[in-house]
């Protein structure tokens, strides 16, 4: 309503702080990434920006859950599902078709944020303090493939 007075909300953006690292510096650079992106999205180009994101979330899902499956993590498979239903989330939320709003642009960002504050803060950072107490070394790191596919494509491993 206070935007039809031409008064506008300022933009939801949360900033990446150091709170939010798992003790992984690959993920947790990998979570900092997303949070930029996240917050990058803007109403000029949401198609673009949107993309990018969702092409970047498969990279890190595909590269966190290479490095759970090969440390051999006890709730990879309860992870994975985790991943898969944020996928059938953004699937649901961005399949509606409706035309880029400020508001709509918002919703997104709103969404991933506190979706992913939540994911990190309680299920990768079990896994954080999981792998820090089996090992000894850092991990290489892992990098996913750049197949270029689609967003649910890639992240549900269709061909």
């Amino acid at each position: 309503m206070s935007e039809a007075f031409g008064v506008r909300k300022a933009p939801f953006v949360i900033e990446w702080r150091d709170g939010f690292k798992i003790s992984i510096a690959q993920i947790d650079a990998e979570h900092q990434h997303l949070f930029q992106l996240v917050k990058a999205l803007n109403l000029q180009s949401a198609d673009q920006k949107v993309n990018e994101l969702l092409d970047y979330v498969v990279t890190h899902f595909s590269n966190e859950q290479a490095l759970m499956e090969k440390s051999g993590y006890p709730s990879f498979e309860q992870h994975l599902k985790l991943h898969e239903e944020f996928g059938a989330q953004v699937a649901e939320f961005l399949g509606s078709g409706e035309d880029w709003t400020e508001e709509r642009v918002q919703d997104v960002r709103r969404f991933l944020n506190k979706w992913l504050i939540g994911h990190i803060m309680t299920h990768d950072l079990r896994f954080g303090r999981w792998y820090k107490e089996r090992q000894l070394t850092a991990p290489k790191p892992i990098a996913a493939s750049k197949e270029q596919r689609g967003f649910l494509t890639r992240l549900f491993g269709l061909k």
